[in-house]
């Protein structure tokens, strides 16, 4: 089966309908869709911030990570599905944008990132937890963190212009 027969498939399951087809449905899921990213991307910068140095300076990594990492994994998810959500309405169209495309791949990277830096430099979070500026790797995956996200953001938005 060819990927346009899939992306048919989705947008004739029966949610997918309802939402394109409703007035309201669409609009609601991405009111919660942009709060969930507002939310993932305020706690990711929180710690992102201060893996470079920048921000939280008074607390150490392991306490922030803890403290954040919850809210990031709920909201997460919660973007994740209103995002599937919004695709199902209109898989065909949204499969074939580049900022579409483009969000897919830079979410990609930055979960390929987060598994980087949670399998270098997180292992040592002990020995440099409070340390000021943190180890150059943890500050890179920060700042490729930040910057893929942020990039994220830009490609969805851009999305919805087209």
């Amino acid at each position: 089966m060819a990927f346009q027969e899939i992306f048919e498939a989705i947008e004739a399951l029966p949610f997918a309908t309802a939402i394109a087809e409703s007035t309201w449905m669409f609009p609601a899921i991405e009111v919660v869709h942009v709060l969930a990213l507002v939310m993932v991307l305020g706690t990711i910068a929180m710690v992102d911030l201060r893996l470079l140095g920048l921000a939280r300076r008074d607390m150490g990594v392991l306490r922030l990570t803890r403290e954040t990492l919850t809210w990031t994994w709920a909201c997460f998810v919660l973007a994740a599905i209103t995002g599937a959500l919004m695709f199902a309405s209109a898989a065909v169209r949204y499969s074939g944008l580049f900022p579409f495309q483009a969000k897919m791949v830079l979410l990609a990277l930055a979960g390929l990132n987060m598994a980087w830096f949670h399998s270098t430099a997180y292992r040592g979070v002990d020995q440099w937890d409070r340390q000021l500026p943190p180890p150059a790797p943890a500050r890179i995956a920060g700042a490729l963190s930040l910057t893929l996200w942020t990039s994220i953001i830009i490609a969805g938005r851009w999305i919805g212009f087209l």
